[in-house]
């Protein structure tokens, strides 16, 4: 039933959305490691309390309906794939064929909090007071985490922050979504990428490319889901081998709980170094080592937003 759903609306979603600005970050794929990730960092109390938010949020959201206590699988199953859900779930939200939820819900400048900058010499040089469209991502995260914890507020508006934290906290972890470079060829900052074309599109059914849907999808190009699996079956090994590859404790100086401002600023050190190279040329696809190193970047960051993220609801529902 869960597949169904996903397949019936949220993968037309994303493809439609791929070359929107500021699209997702993660794609699917990136954003549900993250939870799962971060679920198994989550004390059991933890799971807990964020699965009662989750299955108590307003109906007219839809966060909670991939949740199907009647099916035969394990709760232990249902609970981790509604928490996976609820991370992607502000993307869902863009589909304007639902009108109630998209404009109930939907916020598109909470997806990204951008730093302006300019490259000079291989350098970034960022531009003070630079009058543009940066995004909330930075400022929305001190705010859910206030309302998570917050003991007046309605469990049903918790669920809402629950989800949009697991979102935005994935988001500001592809170094795209922290920041727009501006150019002679875009005065006004590139939009994360957006405006920088890899592939052109044609009638012939090849899809247009820009730097930040590369950036976005790499994972899935890299292990594509096989023969319709379920999302637990797919994902727990790619999960896996992430975390065997990047474990916690290697990880766990460079946690920094509760301060997103640093976060985005980590992430944003990583453009001129591996994003921005010379290896991007305007309607050319990267070279085959630029692809390895931007999976492998991907594969670190999404460790490390699932350990924050874990991390982080294990302190905030332990109070």
């Amino acid at each position: 039933m869960i597949i169904r759903y996903f397949s019936r609306f949220l993968y037309p979603v994303l493809i439609l959305l791929l070359f929107s600005v500021h699209v997702t970050a993660w794609d699917e794929v990136g954003h549900k490691l993250t939870a799962y990730i971060a679920w198994q960092q989550m004390k059991p109390e933890t799971r807990e309390k964020a699965f009662n938010l989750l299955i108590k949020a307003p109906e007219n959201s839809d966060l909670s309906v991939p949740y199907d206590s009647y099916n035969s699988r394990s709760e232990a199953v249902k609970k981790l794939e509604l928490f996976m859900y609820a991370s992607v779930w502000p993307d869902v939200l863009k589909d304007a064929k639902y009108p109630v939820r998209n404009k109930t819900y939907n916020q598109y400048n909470w997806h990204f909090s951008d730093i302006f900058w300019k490259q000079v010499n291989g350098e970034a040089v960022v531009l003070k007071d630079f009058q543009g469209d940066g995004g909330f991502a930075i400022p929305k995260l001190y705010d859910f985490e206030k309302t998570l914890r917050a003991s007046t507020t309605p469990d049903s508006e918790k669920s809402i922050a629950l989800a949009w934290f697991l979102h935005v906290g994935g988001d500001i972890h592809n170094p795209l979504h922290n920041a727009s470079r501006v150019t002679d060829t875009e005065p006004k900052g590139d939009q994360g990428g957006n405006l920088v074309t890899l592939r052109e599109g044609n009638k012939t059914g090849v899809s247009r490319i820009n730097l930040h849907g590369y950036w976005d999808q790499i994972i899935g190009d890299y292990s594509p889901r096989k023969n319709d699996q379920c999302d637990t079956n797919y994902l727990a090994p790619i999960a896996r081998k992430i975390m065997k590859k990047y474990p916690l404790p290697r990880l766990r100086k460079r946690l920094r709980l509760h301060d997103y401002k640093e976060w985005n600023i980590e992430s944003f050190r990583l453009l001129p170094e591996l994003v921005y190279t010379p290896e991007i040329v305007r309607n050319e696809l990267p070279s085959k080592k630029y692809r390895k190193r931007t999976f492998k970047t991907a594969e670190e960051q999404i460790a490390l937003a699932g350990y924050r993220l874990g991390e982080t609801l294990n302190q905030i529902f332990a109070e």
